[in-house]
């Protein structure tokens, strides 16, 4: 039998299999934060069914000493707890690797692997045994499974009992349940399997002031810092957890401390179409109010969003990706929305989108989109993915600066107005393409009539073809001046000069510092680019000049970012070589590196040093 001869200590992959509805998400959650109070670089990405019951659900971690801990297709040990998934997850398992699975009924003897060690409690009979209730029972077995990788991984047990403890600290009895079912499984792989395995947890406190944290969340609190008093909404998955987020965070922060009253609006429409019109209708009237939806919810509201664009009115809109077209997969993962969000509605519009690559920036991207709509009066997008926004993230710890004030942007006032000889909505006045903006009730001078139809740069209804295009030029010119203020792209350079570039936006960042790692070690040296925002900054394109040839990692079938490098950069088509990854799941480097020597040994066939088994999906 083959077993890793390599130190393997904070360096595996394991995932746990079990069934949807049956509570197992707080016991993986109670792993991996037990992992990440070790000081461990972890990660988890839970992959669950949309049904709400019934249908296997998977919870994957990884830990990594170096901090690569984007999502791996390699598994070293499954926690086989769904029979109905037993096949597909024990063949998932790496030779060498392990099985730990509910030994109260034996495992059929064709599941069995020579090249995988199987490791037997009988989980359901023990819970039986020390438990009443068949809901209790259930709940307890997930909880049964965390004690027995406590032993087997190399878990602090007190780490994970003070967890407990804060969790269920206020209600003795479930945490004295809890209590028992960690004991139980802990003792029980003490005492009849060799703990702890080769692949191990080994305290490293290398995570200080870091913190775990999902992406809607802390989208949510940016948008509370960031000022904003109105959020409209209609449920969708993945993006409903950032409206829940901001009720709680405003249920404490936005409110009148003398009166009690809540200074904040959120509201629930009857549809997204409604949410996107009464978002604009409060950042016309002067409030920064925002939505967050998904790719469902932008294709419904394009008709306001276009409105937008044409009549200036700024808006934040959230879009939390998930894998379409049309209801597609919703808790599936994918970044496929790239294209219709940046020329989202009818016409010729153009939009400026924030790409967020971890909650961290999620947090802060939000600040940014308020200010951005306010000073280009403009539609402002905030594209992260399900893999962000619903998975907890290891990020460094959110910061504020207290001396932040938001960019409102040309506001004229009653006092400005007052030094205006005439108000004239769509002037440019300035020359920067921006226009002056008057908030409705200042001043009888500063009114005008908002129009979503053709309209001169007074303001004025036209079907004047010249004075159309003068406000469309404007339009245009406006938005390409927003990338010298969208955030700045991140530039990753490789550690030796090299010829080969790689993009790639988002979620894709670990998944792409990690393959830019092991082709190092293969001798192909590639530099990284990640832009932020869209409009792309000149950047972009000289680093695409400056490389024989970029790499695009794309998380949709499309090649969306490679075709709009090519649209909006104005990069040569043939300097660009695409790789795709858009099943659903989170890409992990694999699909990086495999691209790139593919078409590494395709150019130039050589014998690569070391050659990367392709396990992706």
């Amino acid at each position: 039998m083959t077993r890793p001869t390599q130190d393997r200590t904070n360096r595996f992959a394991f995932k746990i299999a079990t069934v949807n509805g049956t509570g197992s998400a707080s016991a993986n959650t109670l792993l991996r934060q037990a992992i990440f109070r070790m000081g461990i670089p972890v990660s988890g990405k839970n992959l669950f069914p949309s049904n709400i019951q019934g249908l296997p659900t998977w919870y994957e971690i990884r830990v990594n000493a170096d901090g690569h801990v984007a999502r791996t297709p390699r598994f070293d040990l499954m926690v086989a707890m769904n029979p109905a998934s037993y096949a597909r997850d024990i063949a998932e398992v790496v030779s060498g690797g392990w099985v730990l699975y509910d030994s109260t009924r034996p495992l059929d003897r064709s599941l069995l692997r020579d090249d995988v060690t199987f490791l037997g409690i009988p989980f359901a009979a023990l819970c039986a045994e020390k438990f009443a209730g068949v809901r209790e029972r259930i709940l307890m077995k997930n909880i049964m499974y965390v004690g027995a990788l406590t032993a087997l991984l190399g878990v602090e047990l007190d780490v994970v009992r003070a967890l407990l403890s804060e969790t269920y600290g206020r209600k003795q009895a479930l945490l004295d349940s809890n209590y028992t079912a960690i004991d139980v499984g802990y003792e029980h792989a003490r005492a009849h399997l060799a703990c702890p395995l080769p692949i191990r947890l080994e305290r490293m406190d290398a995570l200080a002031d870091h913190i775990l944290v999902d992406g809607n969340t802390a989208a949510a609190l940016g948008c509370l810092f960031a000022g904003a008093t109105v959020a409209a909404w209609y449920p969708i998955t993945p993006s409903t957890s950032m409206i829940e987020a901001f009720s709680s965070f405003a249920a404490k922060y936005r409110k009148d401390p003398a009166s009690g009253k809540r200074r904040v609006a959120i509201l629930q429409a009857e549809d997204e179409l409604a949410a996107a019109g009464m978002v604009l209708g409060a950042t016309w009237n002067g409030a920064r109010a925002f939505t967050a939806t998904s790719g469902p919810g932008i294709s419904l509201m394009s008709e306001f969003i276009g409105l937008a664009y044409y009549a200036e009115i700024p808006g934040v809109f959230f879009d939390v990706q998930r894998v379409g077209p049309s209801t597609g997969m919703p808790t599936r993962t994918q970044q496929g929305d790239l294209l219709s969000i940046v020329y989202a509605s009818h016409g010729d519009t153009k939009h400026i989108a924030l790409v967020p690559a971890d909650p961290h920036e999620c947090f802060t991207h939000a600040v940014a989109a308020f200010d951005l709509a306010e000073r280009f009066q403009t539609p402002v997008f905030v594209v992260s993915d399900l893999d962000i926004g619903m998975n907890d993230w290891v990020v460094p710890r959110l910061r504020w600066d207290d001396t932040y004030r938001p960019d409102r942007g040309k506001v004229l006032d009653a006092a400005a107005l007052e030094r205006v000889e005439k108000f004239s909505r769509y002037l440019d006045s300035d020359g920067d393409g921006i226009p002056y903006r008057t908030l409705p009730g200042q001043s009888a001078k500063g009114a005008f009539f908002t129009r979503g139809s053709g309209h001169d740069r007074f303001g004025r209804y036209t079907e004047d073809p010249p004075a159309y295009a003068d406000v469309m030029e404007r339009l245009a010119r406006k938005i390409e001046n927003a990338a010298a203020h969208v955030p700045a792209s991140e530039h990753i350079p490789a550690a030796a000069p090299a010829t080969v570039g790689l993009i790639a936006i988002g979620s894709s960042r670990r998944a792409v510092i990690e393959a830019q790692a092991r082709l190092a070690e293969l001798g192909i040296h590639a530099d990284f680019l990640r832009p932020c925002g869209f409009p792309f900054a000149p950047d972009v394109a000289g680093f695409i000049a400056a490389h024989d040839i970029t790499f695009v990692v794309d998380q949709n079938r499309d090649a969306q970012l490679h075709h709009l490098l090519i649209m909006e950069a104005g990069a040569p088509r043939e300097k660009l070589h695409s790789i795709t990854h858009f099943g659903g799941y989170p890409l992990p480097a694999d699909a990086v590196v495999d691209g790139v020597l593919a078409a590494v040994q395709a150019a130039a066939p050589v014998e690569p040093r070391r050659r990367i088994v392709e396990v992706h999906s």
